[in-house]
């Protein structure tokens, strides 16, 4: 085709089109993708800084659009006033999502407050009107109550530049009783003090949570419902016996999730007249996960995995992991054993055992999913030990052995709760070891390992003798029913060797207190061949073929307690000869578990999610939960 027919080709193209536009009707339609179309038609305020197409079909109605983009604080006043003359759900869902706007738009807080008044009348109207489950309206209320909440009481946050970078504080919720100005009037809010006391402490600051990114944690879990989603900080208080039990176990710096929610009185009244009154309620999250009003009993907005990140946000205890390691002085909480709520009767108990330079920290991932699985977390409580792991393995167990019993007498004196002594320990790596003792009858192998001479007839002071007693002989503790071995060097770990165990003794300091104890008998006759070189470290117990690992593998498990072991190998193929990079899979297995799992996996698989589901069908298994 020549040049000249190609372009009067175009010409007539061009031509066509143009006739073929003129010829379009002024209304149509245009086929949109499925995902342009589903955009649209769920855009509102809160995903796109725009209001939804039900709010603008308000505006329209009232012609009030083109007022709203020139004066919105007038346009939402008029709207207000047709609501005087006709109350419809129409008006009030767009006047709840409007106000929001107008609020980000112009920092004025009252606006915040008036979308919840209007949310809260469209989520539960006066006059009993069903509302439809599936009217994604509802959702949107419920955000903008939610999120109105927390902007509308929140202080003002401040930014400041530091090095050319823009650090801003954190948003905190105020929830204390006094009178808000509102758009049309005010709104009263009442609280109850007994609302922020929980187990022996105070709720004294709140940080909105909903909006965090969660880093770190494979799955974020959330309940949608209604609430400010919030994690608080704690005092101490004076609240009886069970308070001081609780403030000896809850560590004073965790935050607590938990939901506020204002409950309105005769909410569409209130909105019509100008005043509307409000009471402030506190849910913790390890209390409730519903709220009933009128009748209904509606779902809280919960947050627990954005609360869990932000209380391990630069948490110290990340810091004591090294340091617990080489530095067996260094301090823990209480006796080391931790609950993050108050004990609940009824539940039976899950203690997590962390392994060698670690921490209770470890454990996020596993506890996220235990506490989320709707199955679980209604009938088990978690708790946590902490410990100094580059001392003594025998030492370590014996601190856990006397804080179960300790808590045991704390929370169940004359043994009511039988949830108790159902308790299940979980252990990893090192923490495996100290579980695994929990559950045997040691005899006298590992004071054998010590001297050949009967324990009760070497002399030492009886304060020695108590903590060698203790710390040498033990017996299955009575409230363990379950064990669960994970990446456990029950013959030791290839790792403790050579240079690295030279390494290791050189820079982990044993307890003071037990060194002192140790020389009180090192000049009896039994010990004259002892060297105080010889008080082992954590690293030379995980030796191979160390003789408190031939000791313990000398220890039966007791019968009446199940154990399982998961183990973490490198690679594929068969299992002999393959390991985590720590222990190899001969040294993990043991003969006679109930079930042994391997997971394709390194050292660190505490938080595998293989290794976390067989976590999981082991505690249904043993609730007798499919």
């Amino acid at each position: 085709m020549t040049a000249y027919g190609t372009l009067r080709r175009f010409v007539v193209l061009g031509a066509l089109a143009l006739l073929s536009a003129a010829c379009a009707t002024p209304i149509g339609v245009v086929r949109g993708s499925t995902q342009e179309v589903h955009r649209h038609l769920t855009a509102s305020v809160l995903s796109a800084g725009e209001p939804s197409d039900w709010s603008i079909q308000v505006l329209h109605r009232n012609n009030l659009l083109g007022r709203f983009e020139d004066d919105a604080g007038a346009a939402l006043g008029e709207l207000h006033e047709a609501l005087q003359q006709r109350v419809t759900r129409e008006r009030i869902f767009a006047l709840a999502e409007l106000s929001f706007l107008h609020a980000e738009r112009s920092g004025q807080r009252e606006y915040y407050l008036a979308a919840v008044a209007y949310a809260y009348a469209f989520l539960l109207p006066e006059d009993g009107t069903p509302t439809i489950p599936i009217d994604p309206r509802n959702r949107i209320a419920a955000d903008l109550y939610n999120r109105g909440l927390i902007k509308g009481l929140a202080l003002p946050s401040s930014k400041i530049d530091t090095d050319d970078r823009a650090v801003t504080t954190e948003e905190e919720v105020v929830l204390e009783a006094g009178t808000h100005a509102l758009p049309f009037g005010e709104l009263t809010l009442t609280v109850e003090p007994s609302q922020f006391l929980w187990g022996g402490y105070r709720f004294k600051r709140f940080i909105p949570v909903g909006e965090f990114e969660v880093r770190g944690l494979r799955n974020r879990y959330r309940q949608a419902g209604i609430g400010a989603p919030l994690a608080a900080e704690l005092e101490p208080v004076e609240s009886g016996t069970a308070g001081e039990i609780s403030r000896k176990r809850i560590p004073p710096r965790i935050k607590v999730p938990l939901t506020a929610f204002v409950r309105l009185t005769d909410p569409q009244q209130g909105i019509l007249e100008g005043r509307l009154q409000g009471r402030i309620e506190l849910y913790p999250a390890d209390i409730a996960s519903t709220v009933h009003v009128g009748g209904v009993e509606i779902p809280l907005e919960l947050e627990p995995t954005a609360a869990l990140a932000y209380q391990l946000e630069g948490a110290p205890i990340w810091d004591l992991e090294i340091a617990g390691f080489r530095f067996p002085e260094q301090q823990v909480f209480g006796d080391g054993l931790v609950m993050l709520r108050p004990y609940r009767p009824g539940r039976i108990p899950i203690v997590l055992v962390h392994g060698t330079a670690s921490s209770p920290a470890r454990w996020a991932e596993m506890y996220n999913e235990i506490q989320n699985d709707p199955v679980l977390r209604g009938r088990f409580q978690l708790w946590l030990f902490q410990y100094n792991s580059g001392q003594p393995v025998l030492y370590s167990a014996h601190l856990l052995r006397r804080a179960l019993h300790a808590i045991a007498a704390e929370l169940d004196p004359t043994g009511q709760d039988p949830a108790l002594r159902r308790m299940v320990i979980i252990g990893h790596s090192q923490g495996g070891l100290l579980t695994r003792l929990m559950a045997v009858s040691s005899g006298t192998h590992f004071w054998e390992n010590v001297s050949k001479v009967p324990f009760d007839q070497v002399k030492m002071p009886p304060d020695t003798r108590t903590l060698l007693r203790e710390a040498m002989f033990f017996k299955p503790v009575p409230a363990v029913e379950r064990v669960v071995f994970i990446a456990t060097p029950h013959r030791g770990s290839f790792r403790a060797m050579g240079w690295i165990l030279g390494l290791t003794r050189r820079i982990i300091r044993l307890p003071g207190t037990l060194i002192s104890q140790v020389q009180n008998i090192l000049a009896g006759s039994p010990f004259a061949e002892l060297r105080m070189g010889g008080l082992p470290t954590s690293v030379d117990n995980m030796s191979p073929g160390h003789p408190f690992l031939r000791a313990l593998g000398a220890s039966p498990i007791d019968p009446r307690i199940t154990a399982h072991s998961i183990i973490a190998v490198l690679g594929g193929g068969p299992l002999l000869g393959k390991t985590d990079g720590f222990v190899a899979y001969e040294s993990a297995h043991l003969d006679g578990v109930a079930s042994e799992k391997v997971v394709r996996s390194s050292h660190s698989t505490q938080g595998h999610p293989e290794t976390i589901e067989e976590v999981r069908r082991i505690l249904r298994e043993h609730i007798g939960a499919r």
